[in-house]
């Protein structure tokens, strides 16, 4: 079921050089990164369709870029992670008659912990969530942005896609399978207006961030600085978007730790990455 919020303050219509651009669709978008994303949107004009499980939190920030913004909001809560949930989104935004021009597949879980000590249901929902739903979503849309030969999908990775991180073991892997399908895409389209873009960030401060702090029960905490404000991912992630940018890892800390990572050899990074998890305390947990 999807719901309309819209405002009597009408923003001009968005557009990408000569295209006028139809809803973007945020998956994920109740909070965090996701909320983010849907207000970068939103201050430049964009219709748009917000996909989450927690409707109240959808409805409210339907209301807020509404009122902020003046631009059109549909919500379609639903659970992204059931086999169901991406066809039923389509399904709901095309019996409404929307266009999706604009996918930002940023629905995700997370998981701390020794893999062996993890309960299999969350690892089974964390690649639902992380890879089925957003390959599921990605193959219904982007064939009609071909057709159209125009659209954009920013796939939101993680910094834990350049390397395999033990004790994050399901989750770093999820995202090297949405890193490496984006740079897949992104050549398959090359010389088209169709563009494909992943998002990489490193610790952002957002409640998934406040998990991992949680399950560690250590006191050796992660630096400030080290940890990136969610508005500004965000804004770099909107300009990527537009622009075309097949990549984009946001601050220069975590630049260099993804460059690090593609040129050390896996066994010095397994060792690296294992006495970093070890040292954090994210080895300890159960089910």
């Amino acid at each position: 079921m999807t719901e309309k919020n819209a405002s009597t303050k009408k923003a001009e219509p968005a557009r990408i050089g000569r295209h006028n651009v139809e809803r973007v669709l945020i998956t994920g978008a109740s909070a965090g990164i996701g909320a983010d994303l849907a207000r970068e949107f939103a201050r430049h004009g964009h219709k748009l369709a917000l996909v989450a499980r927690r409707q109240e939190m959808l409805a409210k920030l339907s209301a807020e870029l509404s009122e902020s913004f003046g631009v059109d909001v549909m919500t379609v809560p639903g659970d992204l992670a059931k086999s169901s949930g991406p066809k039923a989104v389509v399904e709901a935004l095309d019996a409404a008659g929307e266009q999706v021009d604009i996918l930002v597949n940023n629905a995700g879980v997370i998981d701390v912990g020794p893999f062996a000590a993890s309960q299999t249901e969350k690892l089974v929902n964390l690649v639902n969530l992380n890879v089925v739903a957003l390959t599921h979503l990605t193959s219904l849309l982007l064939p009609r942005m071909v057709e159209r030969k125009f659209g954009r999908i920013l796939n939101v990775a993680s910094l834990a896609a350049f390397q395999p991180i033990p004790s994050m073991a399901a989750y770093a892997a999820s995202k090297a399978f949405v890193l490496s399908l984006t740079e897949a895409l992104s050549e398959e389209l090359s010389g088209t207006d169709v563009k494909v873009s992943a998002l990489c960030p490193g610790l952002t401060d957002t409640a998934m961030v406040a998990e991992i702090k949680d399950r560690s029960g250590s006191a050796r905490g992660v630096p400030a600085g080290l940890i990136s404000d969610p508005k500004d991912v965000a804004r770099q992630a909107y300009r990527a978007l537009i622009s075309g940018q097949v990549v984009l890892v946001p601050g220069i800390p975590n630049q260099m730790a993804a460059a690090w990572a593609q040129v050390t050899p896996h066994w010095i990074l397994r060792s690296f990455t294992g006495f970093a998890s070890r040292y954090s305390g994210w080895t300890r947990g159960g089910r």
